[in-house]
């Protein structure tokens, strides 16, 4: 009796945290609509085409118009939310599959609403995990219902459903998705946090150990009552959790490297544990976490892409790492640091004449000579790890002494990256000293992977950990990574800007150094051709179709301008430009087909079609041959024109006006101006035809054309967020290759993969999401450099922590 009377009251706490919560959130929605607004201004503010202009323009009117019934209606969706949660059962652990038909409107929201929660999820994720655990445990359920309003899936749904439903265009979401994703997630992360302290003030889980979630063990003897003292708190050694929220590797599967020393079998791979075993739990808060191991370790698997579990992956360790500093004495979640105590100011300070000491490198000369080896690297090696000593020696608080260990320990952890040639490894430990400035000036250096000094560490240890030393030894790549380095030592300013600077630079050098070698670049050249020829056919097929659609046009003349005339105008555009006398000529042919195929009932217009055939045929004949269709059958297709053109003299139909026809000529002589900017689908790659364009030996080029199985939203996204100089594994044709990233088109349509042996593959986007979807391509890395650098250190500071302040 006394079970039900706890449990009945922990529910009406879950109700009342969520009813809090729902409050909480709607607050901020003034301020969501607010930066909405703001940001349609400054659009308005930026020069575009006219079209662009006038879109923006009325974005703008149209939601000063609706700004205020989107705030409402959203609000109250949300709080709609909360009534079936309050009564429904937890959702079923196998519930039968269900399927229904879903309009195009339903998946677009959809579609919308998972990009944009899980946005907002980089932002709360530590935060949202958190409550999760506690509301789980308070209801002893498994996990959250579907419709739960805590998931931000659930409120990110409701919000672009009201969005169309108060009359604002979805075309409008793109424009403003940055400022919703940052203002949505700031707003939410304060929502979550109010929930955690007030169901802590409450007793419930002071300190969330979800250790226990990943011991496949445990889940078999896991019991099914729900314990009514579960806000009992564990006892004071599970405050150290090793995980940041549910978002780890599930079991140490695959991604997260290898097991820290000490680690227990339980623990997330690359997450060490002082040798104690599992923690201890209070036996009655135990079985309810227990309840919902075997359920959850699937749900995280499975919830989200391989990049979205990657992103949690990584939210673990930093949270983890900001966990860790600041239970020594730092405050890693100001927005200001203190300055830097005097002598460890001192000790740091860069030269007058720019740049920094030569025993940051151990004495190595650094113009003298570059061909450096291993030897080399361990003696900067123990150079670096002296000079930490000596800092910290200086330092006066435990901030900064815990801030120059862990920047030792990663720039330890990539200097004994054997992947990486020697010679980077010494360049990159230059950076240790610059890095170490920012990091003590700057806390978000510590709370995010967005850094630009990370960003720049891993995008040029990315792009060199697929070279031997010999490979790389005086190429233009291993110049670029020497001049970055010089420019942070000698740069006036020491703090992100430099970085951020030298990190843009870098990226344009990258995407010129990867296609400079001659083939490579004819094909990079070629195949922006290709995306652009097949990406305007597509749009003139559309502009075609849209012009015909209410003329009575026969079957035959459709088809051919639809299938055949639309790839004339876009070769032709694309060889001569789409305003060329050529090209322009062959528009104004497809508005003369149009007019003399429709029906001709006197004697003027027959005669007027008798006299320009001629010219007509030779026109359509011109055209053909630009998409290189042999004379069998450019004459298949004259042929069934010309039989159209003969039923015309005879047909009793309408004959189409000459107004509309002339109208039809200065629609196409401008065609362009109409298109749109969205993206038109897939591109079809036809292997044969861009081979023979090559003119040149295309036995070293694979092009993968469409096929295969359809790929999810999440592997699309995953493909569009690749980064050029990323090695990969790609298993085609049986063949498995290492390949780097080498390129990618302006629409984004067509990527390059270039190998060692000298190969190339081209691939079309949804066919590499496939890809990545099937296992087929499989990044080398699956974390970043400085991100396994930094679980490297917390490994080696979960072992001997006493380092850490020593």
């Amino acid at each position: 009796m006394a079970t039900t009377a706890s449990s009945s009251a922990d529910m009406q706490l879950a109700r009342k945290v969520r009813e809090r919560f729902v409050a909480e959130a709607g607050k901020g929605m003034a301020d969501v609509s607010r930066a909405v607004a703001g940001r349609l201004t400054m659009l308005l503010e930026e020069v575009r085409t006219t079209r662009e202009m006038h879109e923006r323009q009325d974005a703008w009117n149209a939601f000063q118009n609706h700004s205020r019934s989107w705030e409402q209606n959203t609000i109250a969706a949300w709080q709609k939310a909360l009534q079936p949660v309050a009564s429904a059962a937890p959702a079923a652990r196998n519930p039968v599959m269900q399927f229904e038909l879903m309009g195009d409107e339903v998946v677009e929201n959809k579609i919308l609403a998972s990009r944009l929660s899980l946005a907002v999820l980089d932002r709360i994720g530590e935060s949202y995990s958190d409550l999760c655990a506690r509301i789980q445990l308070l209801e002893g359920t498994g996990e959250l219902n579907n419709h739960d309003p805590l998931r931000p899936e659930v409120l990110m749904l409701a919000l672009v459903e009201q969005w169309s439903t108060v009359g604002l265009a979805r075309n409008m979401l793109p424009m403003i998705s940055e400022v919703l994703q940052r203002e949505l997630g700031t707003h939410l992360l304060d929502a979550y946090e109010e929930g955690n302290a007030f169901l802590v003030s409450n007793g419930v889980l002071p300190s969330v150990d979800l250790r226990t979630r990943v011991k496949r063990s445990d889940a078999s003897s896991a019991g099914t009552a729900r314990p009514a003292a579960a806000k009992e708190a564990p006892p004071p050694q599970a405050a150290d959790s090793d995980w940041s929220g549910g978002y780890g590797s599930a079991g140490g599967a695959g991604a997260a490297g290898g097991r820290a020393p000490g680690a227990h079998a339980g623990a997330p791979s690359g997450y060490g544990n002082t040798g104690t075993g599992a923690v201890e739990q209070n036996p009655r808060g135990r079985n309810a976490l227990q309840q919902f191991n075997a359920a959850e370790e699937t749900r995280m698997m499975t919830m989200a892409s391989p990049i979205a579990r990657a992103r949690r992956r990584a939210q673990g360790v930093m949270g983890h790492l900001k966990r860790m500093l600041a239970d020594n004495g730092g405050d890693f979640d100001a927005t200001e640091r203190q300055p830097v105590s005097p002598a460890l100011a001192r000790a740091i300070a860069r030269r007058r004449d720019g740049g920094d000491t030569d025993n940051v490198t151990g004495g190595i000369s650094v113009t003298a000579r570059y061909d450096y080896g291993p030897a080399e690297v361990s003696q900067v090696a123990v150079a670096l790890r002296e000079r930490s000593n000596e800092l910290k020696q200086k330092a006066s608080t435990s901030a900064e002494k815990a801030t120059i260990e862990i920047v030792a320990l990663m720039f330890q952890s990539i200097l004994a990256e054997e992947r990486i040639p020697p010679s980077a490894r010494v360049w990159f430990a230059r950076l240790q000293l610059p890095v170490l400035r920012v990091a003590l000036a700057e806390p978000e250096f510590f709370g995010t992977l967005d850094h630009p000094a990370r960003q720049l560490i891993d995008r040029m240890g990315s792009c060199v950990m697929g070279f031997d030393a010999s490979a790389i030894s005086g190429t233009a790549l291993e110049t670029e990574i020497r001049r970055v380095v010089q420019v942070i030592e000698q740069y006036p300013e020491t703090g992100r800007r430099v970085f951020q600077l030298v990190y843009d630079e870098f990226v344009v050098f990258l995407s010129k150094y990867l296609t400079e070698k001659g083939s490579t670049q004819r094909l990079v050249s070629l195949a922006q051709q290709v995306e652009q020829k097949e990406t305007l056919a597509i749009q003139y097929t559309i502009e075609l179709r849209n012009m015909l659609k209410d003329m009575p046009v026969r079957e035959e003349i459709r088809e051919f301008l639809f299938k055949v005339w639309a790839e004339v105008l876009a070769m032709a555009a694309v060889r001569n430009g789409p305003q060329n006398e050529d090209t322009v000529a062959l528009k104004k042919a497809a508005s003369e087909l149009v007019w003399s195929a429709s029906a001709k009932p006197n004697r003027a217009d027959r005669a007027r079609v008798i006299q320009s055939l001629p010219m007509l045929l030779q026109r359509l004949r011109q055209g053909m041959g630009l998409l290189g269709l042999d004379t069998p059958a450019q004459e298949g297709h004259i042929k069934r024109i010309s039989d159209t053109l003969a039923d015309a003299f005879m047909s009793k139909t309408e004959a189409i006006p000459q107004a509309r026809i002339e109208s039809m000529a200065a629609h196409l002589a401008n065609l362009e101006d109409f298109f749109s900017d969205d993206a038109t689908g897939d591109l079809p790659l036809d292997p044969e035809s861009i081979e023979m364009m090559l003119g040149m030996d295309a036995s070293t080029i694979d092009v993968i054309a469409d096929g295969g199985s359809k790929p999810t939203e999440a592997m699309l996204a995953w493909a569009q967020e690749l980064q050029l100089g990323h090695w990969f594994m790609l298993d085609h044709n049986r063949q498995v290759n290492r390949v780097q990233f080498a390129w990618r088109s302006d629409r984004k349509q067509l990527h390059l993969f270039a190998s060692m042996d000298g190969r190339s593959y081209l691939i079309q986007a949804r066919r590499l999401a496939a890809y990545l979807q099937a296992g087929l391509l499989v990044p080398q890395e699956e974390e970043a450099l400085t991100l396994r650098a930094t679980r490297d250190a917390l490994a080696k500071l979960d072992a001997n922590p006493e380092r850490l302040l020593a």
